[in-house]
């Protein structure tokens, strides 16, 4: 057992299933973590463990955060990897992992996540991510998926995707997780890279619309809904305010129509 792997309490869980998101490099207008936090509050979820960050982080680029209030130091907190747990119904629970992409020791990183998979019995992992495209900011957002086997995309309906290249620890997570015979889908939302949004309710809601028949699990998620649409207001007021970026977007409908 490692040190590194700080475990708050050690709950008996029935047929857990783990849900990771990671801020950074996979988590394009913070999409993926909004949505985990956002299902993380909805089910009511309670701490279970986190990581210490010293062997993983840069903390000049990831820095610590404080709080200060009428110049009394009232909060410190170190960027963590934490994850909560919490009853989806009678039969089995979630544990939720909103993390940090760490900059060093990913191998080390990785066995610390491994490690929880192994203590509380993890057969089954969604991934929540989401990268930048060339995509109308207008059109609903698309959620394709990478899978531990092909049949999962076809058992929930899911649009696989192709690609080769550099990769998150979403990526390298998935590949070990095969590895070691869980069972993994990831979720990507695509977005608009030519307007920043962040967070990106309308990202969130989308993976969470997609994941939310996967986890098996009941969300309410009208509030998200709102926050979606005057997002998209907000951008609209963005691309018709910019004549350059009118035109951007108007040469991808154009595109979008050709093809």
């Amino acid at each position: 057992m490692s040190d590194l792997l700080r475990w708050q309490v050690r709950p008996r869980l029935r047929d857990p299933l783990l849900v990771l998101s990671f801020e950074g490099w996979n988590d394009a207008g913070e999409s993926a973590t909004t949505a985990a936090r956002y299902l993380a509050e909805q089910i009511g979820a309670a701490p279970l463990a986190d990581i210490e960050p010293e062997p993983f982080f840069d903390f000049t680029v990831q820095r610590p955060s404080i709080r200060v209030e009428d110049g009394v130091v009232t909060s410190f907190e170190w960027p963590l990897s934490r994850f909560h747990y919490a009853a989806a119904d009678e039969a089995h629970e979630l544990v939720i992992g909103v993390a940090i992409e760490p900059h060093l020791q990913w191998r080390l990183y990785a066995d610390q996540i491994l490690e929880l998979v192994e203590t509380l019995q993890v057969k089954r992992c969604v991934m929540l991510g989401a990268y930048l495209a060339d995509v109308l900011y207008s059109r609903p957002v698309a959620v394709t998926a990478v899978a531990s086997d092909a049949a999962l995309l076809d058992r929930h309906g899911l649009e696989g995707t192709r690609y080769e290249g550099p990769t998150g620890v979403v990526g390298m997570l998935g590949w070990l997780l095969k590895q070691k015979g869980v069972e993994f889908l990831s979720l990507w939302a695509g977005l608009p890279h030519y307007i920043h949004v962040a967070p990106n309710p309308r990202g969130a809601l989308a993976l969470l619309e997609r994941a939310e028949p996967i986890l098996d699990v009941k969300l309410d998620l009208d509030p998200l809904r709102t926050a979606a649409q005057e997002c998209e207001q907000r951008m609209s007021q963005m691309v018709s305010g910019d004549p350059e970026l009118a035109e951007y977007v108007r040469e991808l409908k154009r595109r979008e129509f050709v093809q």
